[in-house]
C-alpha cells in the first residue's frame, strides 16, 4: 500500500550516530546494532518452584526468545546475595547464589544460550557491596583507620559525641546515606557511607585493592564465557575527597542530578578506562554503564573509546508521549553520542521505572489490560517500540515489554522494595513493574512457577495476556515485537548510522534511515493523520479505511 501525503516535507537536518548498518559490523561489534532483552531474574520463570524465578527457569523458556527474535540477555544480579535489595547486595561477586541455581546453573545458560546464538550479558555491581561481604565483615572488625576499613568509605561523626552523621548526604532509598557502627569494644563508632540501602556499603575506589578485587571478577565471568556486563551505577564509585553537604532542597527518592556531588565525579572516569583496559583483552565483550547523566557532554564522556562500549540513555524512559518532546529525546541522545563516535542506546523500561504501558495510560497502577486507559497505554507503548526499533543503535527490552504488561499496584503488605520501609512507607518503590511473567493458563501464577505463592503476586486479570495467548494472536503486542524485530535485523532498509526529519504534521514526527531509507511515522495526536510517502510495512495499529495512521499509533514505510 502506497500512501502520499503532502503534510511531511523533508527537514533535510541530518542527526549524526556512529551504529553501523546490520551487514558492516565487525563480528567483534556485535553489540553495535543488538536487540537486548532484559531479564529479571526473580520474575521471569521459576523451574525449583520455590516461587522465585531462576537460572533454569531462563533456560526452559529459551525457545521463547529465541523465536522473539534478540540478540543478546542481560542478566539482572545472580551474583551471591542476602537479597537485601534483590542481588544488588553482593556478598561473592565470583559465584552464583543458590536461590538462583548456582554457579553450574549459569554455566549451563551460557552454554544453551550461545548455541541458539545468544548472546549473555550479566549484571556488575561495583558501587557498593553487601553487608555481609567478608571484607565488610572484616572492616567493622577492625579498628578505625585499619586498612579494612580503607576498603570503605567510614568517618568520625560530627559533633563533640561524634553522633552526626559525617555531611547531609541522603540515601537514594530514602533517609540519610550513613550508619553508624558499634565499634568491638562495645562503644559508638564511625560511620560508613552507604548511597543506597544500609546493607550496601559503598566501596573506596581510591583504594587500589577494590580495582584488582573488581579485575579478579571481571576475568573470572569472562573466562567462564559472559558476554559483556551492564555496570550498575556506572555514574557512580568516585566521591569528592572532602565529602561537601551538598543542596537537598530538591532531592527526591530513586534520583539524582548532573551536579549531584554522590555521582557523575571526574574520578570516575580513570575507573573506567582501568576496566576497560581489562575488557581489551576481550575483544568480542562489551560494557554497558548505568547513566542518570542528562547533560550531552557529560554523558559523552563516559563513551569516549577508552571507557565504556555503550551508554544507558534514559531519555525516551522519561518522556511524555509527545511528538515534540520525542524528537527532542532523540536528537538529544543522537548528539550525546556524535562526538566522541560512540553508538546510542535506546530503552523504554527497566527493573527501576515504571513500565511503559503504565507511564502511558495517565492513570498508573491498574493491572487489569481490558481498561480504557491501559488500552490508550498500550497503543502508545506499541507506537513507541516501533520508534525504538527503527533508530540506529542499540535496543533494550525489558522482560514483559513484549506481552504489554501495565505495572500492578500491590497490596502494603506485598512491597519488598527497601524504598518503601526507607521512606516510611510514603515510597511504594519499584515492585510494581518487577512482578512475574504470565506464561500460560487461566490463574495464576499462570505457569510462572508451580508454587501459587510468587515472590510477588500475579494479577488474575492477567489471563488474558498470557505469552501462550500472545503466541497464537498475530495481532498480539508479542508478535508486534516478534515482527518488528525480525524485520529490524534482515531488511537493508535499516542500514545507516544517521536519522533525516520530516516535517510533520502537528503532534506527528517522521524520520528516515540514511542510507536504507526506512520511514518510520508516528501520530500522538487523538485523530487519524495522513502518512508519509512509500509502502507500508508494519504498523503498530491497523490503518484506517482510508488508509491514515490513526491516534496513538506508529507505521513503518520503504
Amino acid at each position: 500500500m502506497s500512501v502520499v501525503s503532502e503534510s511531511y516535507e523533508d527537514r533535510t537536518v541530518t542527526e549524526s550516530a556512529s551504529a553501523e548498518s546490520p551487514a558492516s559490523v565487525a563480528p567483534d561489534q556485535w553489540w553495535k546494532d543488538a536487540v537486548f532483552y532484559q531479564i529479571y531474574p526473580r520474575s521471569f520463570s521459576d523451574a525449583s518452584g520455590d516461587g522465585v524465578g531462576d537460572i533454569d527457569g531462563i533456560i526452559d523458556r529459551l525457545g521463547y526468545l529465541e523465536l522473539l527474535g534478540i540478540d543478546a540477555l542481560w542478566l539482572s544480579p545472580v551474583m551471591r546475595s542476602p537479597m537485601a535489595d534483590h542481588g544488588y547486595d553482593v556478598s561473592d561477586p565470583r559465584d552464583v547464589d543458590p536461590l538462583f541455581g548456582g554457579i553450574d546453573a549459569l554455566d549451563r545458560l551460557i552454554g544453551q544460550t550461545h548455541s541458539r546464538g545468544i548472546k549473555v550479558t550479566m549484571d556488575l555491581v561495583p558501587n557498593h557491596t553487601s553487608d555481609q561481604h567478608p571484607w565488610f565483615v572484616e572492616a567493622l572488625a577492625s579498628a578505625p583507620g585499619s586498612p579494612a576499613r580503607e576498603r570503605y568509605i567510614f568517618r568520625d561523626g560530627k559533633g563533640p559525641d561524634g553522633d552526626e552523621p559525617p555531611n547531609n548526604w541522603p540515601s537514594i532509598f530514602g533517609g540519610p546515606a550513613w550508619k553508624r557502627v558499634t565499634e568491638a569494644d562495645g562503644s559508638p563508632g564511625q560511620w560508613y557511607l552507604h548511597i543506597f540501602a544500609p546493607e550496601q556499603p559503598d566501596l573506596n575506589w581510591d583504594n587500589p585493592e577494590v580495582f584488582d578485587d573488581l579485575e579478579k571478577t571481571l576475568r573470572f565471568w569472562l573466562e567462564r564465557g559472559v558476554d559483556g556486563f551492564r555496570i550498575d551505577v556506572a555514574h557512580g564509585m568516585e566521591k569528592p575527597a572532602d565529602l561537601p553537604d551538598m543542596d537537598i532542597s530538591g532531592v527526591t527518592l530513586l534520583e539524582n542530578s548532573d551536579d549531584d556531588p554522590r555521582f557523575n565525579n571526574p574520578g570516575v572516569h580513570e575507573i573506567h578506562r582501568k576496566i576497560r583496559a581489562v575488557m581489551d583483552d576481550y575483544p568480542d565483550a562489551m560494557t554497558v554503564g548505568e547513566l542518570w547523566v542528562d547533560d550531552n557532554d557529560r554523558f559523552a564522556e563516559y563513551i569516549r573509546p577508552d571507557e565504556l562500549h555503550l551508554g544507558f540513555n534514559f531519555r525516551l524512559v522519561k518522556t511524555a508521549f509527545d511528538a515534540e518532546a520525542i524528537e527532542t529525546a532523540i536528537t538529544e541522545s543522537l548528539a550525546a553520542v556524535a562526538n566522541v563516535g560512540g553508538t546510542p542506546t535506546w530503552t523504554l523500561s527497566n527493573h527501576d521505572v515504571d513500565r511503559e504501558v503504565t507511564r502511558y495510560s495517565e492513570e498508573p497502577g491498574d493491572a487489569d489490560p481490558t481498561t480504557a486507559a491501559n488500552r490508550l497505554g498500550l497503543a502508545r507503548a506499541r507506537a513507541m517500540i516501533l520508534v525504538e526499533l527503527a533508530l540506529p543503535g542499540v535496543a533494550f527490552i525489558y522482560n514483559g515489554a513484549e506481552l504489554g504488561l501495565p505495572n500492578v499496584d500491590l497490596p502494603d503488605e506485598a512491597l519488598q522494595d527497601p524504598t518503601w520501609e526507607r521512606s516510611g512507607h510514603t515510597e511504594r518503590g519499584r515492585d510494581g513493574c518487577r512482578v512475574p511473567l504470565p506464561w500460560e493458563g487461566e490463574a495464576p501464577p499462570f505457569e510462572f512457577s508451580t508454587n501459587p505463592h510468587t515472590w510477588l503476586p500475579i494479577p488474575a486479570v492477567w489471563e488474558s495476556i498470557t505469552a501462550e495467548k500472545q503466541l497464537e494472536d498475530l495481532d498480539s503486542t508479542f508478535s508486534l515485537y516478534r515482527a518488528a524485530i525480525e524485520m529490524r535485523k534482515t531488511r537493508t532498509e535499516f542500514a545507516g548510522d544517521k536519522v533525516e526529519w520530516y516535517g510533520a504534521p502537528e503532534g506527528c514526527l517522521a524520520f528516515r534511515r540514511d542510507v536504507g531509507k526506512l520511514v518510520c511515522a508516528l501520530n500522538t495526536t487523538d485523530a487519524p493523520v495522513p502518512l508519509p510517502p512509500g509502502e507500508v510495512i508494519l504498523s503498530s495499529t491497523p490503518l484506517t479505511e482510508d488508509g491514515q495512521l490513526p491516534a496513538n499509533s506508529a507505521a513503518w514505510l520503504v
